[in-house]
């Protein structure tokens, strides 16, 4: 990673900040507003426009049963099972596989799920035992990526019945994406670079690979 030296800034406390510079910061329009269709047009949305505020939108009656969800009635539905067009396996070893998504406007974004077909509660010792140096692992890889901060996680399991974690890769100097906020901004971001996205899997699956598992990239 390295740094633009020409718009130097410091903050009221003296604290100073550059611009961060990537081969993923270069495909970023910086300053420009960009469209919240994908976030505005989404069922899960729960903001609306009031007499020219922004506020929450009704509370909804809470219904049961709620609906299944994906694979919960016919784990041949599953996309969590197998490569998929939307899941594309980069790793795996005996109890985990890690898939990404085809497109994103992080630097990188893959979900880590058991092989089988299995819930939280359903994990058996061996790869729950596996779970946690995974999380460790792929963060770390995340992290060895140019241009990154952080890697955020998220588990919600609202939308597959077969357990799975989100990794989120925070660009190095987006504070608009701490916390909750960075699985938005993927949302409204363009698109990366598909060749900068492929090298960005290849580089993780890779350092997966060297601590063990197949590199499938």
């Amino acid at each position: 990673m390295s740094t633009d030296d020409t718009d130097t800034s410091s903050g009221s406390d003296g604290y100073e900040t550059e611009p961060a510079t990537s081969p993923w910061h270069a495909g970023v329009p910086v300053g420009e507003r960009l469209s919240a269709e994908e976030l505005t047009g989404s069922p899960f949305f729960g903001f609306e426009v009031s007499d020219g505020r922004l506020v929450s939108a009704p509370v909804e009656p809470m219904l049961v049963p709620e609906r299944p969800r994906h694979g919960e009635l016919d784990p041949a539905e599953c996309g969590h099972c197998r490569p998929t067009d939307w899941g594309r396996w980069l790793w795996k070893d005996e109890h985990w596989h890690v898939a990404a998504p085809p497109s994103t406007g992080l630097p990188f974004w893959a979900g880590l799920a058991p092989n089988d077909h299995l819930l939280l509660h359903e994990l058996d010792g061996q790869t729950l035992a596996a779970l946690g140096p995974m999380i460790q692992r792929l963060s770390g890889a995340i992290q060895g990526l140019d241009g990154v901060a952080r890697t955020h996680m998220g588990r919600w399991g609202d939308g597959s019945a077969h357990f799975h974690l989100h990794f989120y890769a925070r660009p190095l100097g987006m504070m608009q994406g701490r916390g909750a906020m960075l699985a938005f901004w993927d949302d409204l971001l363009p698109p990366t670079d598909p060749a900068l996205l492929r090298r960005h899997e290849a580089q993780v699956a890779a350092a997966l690979a060297a601590d063990g598992g197949e590199a499938l990239v």
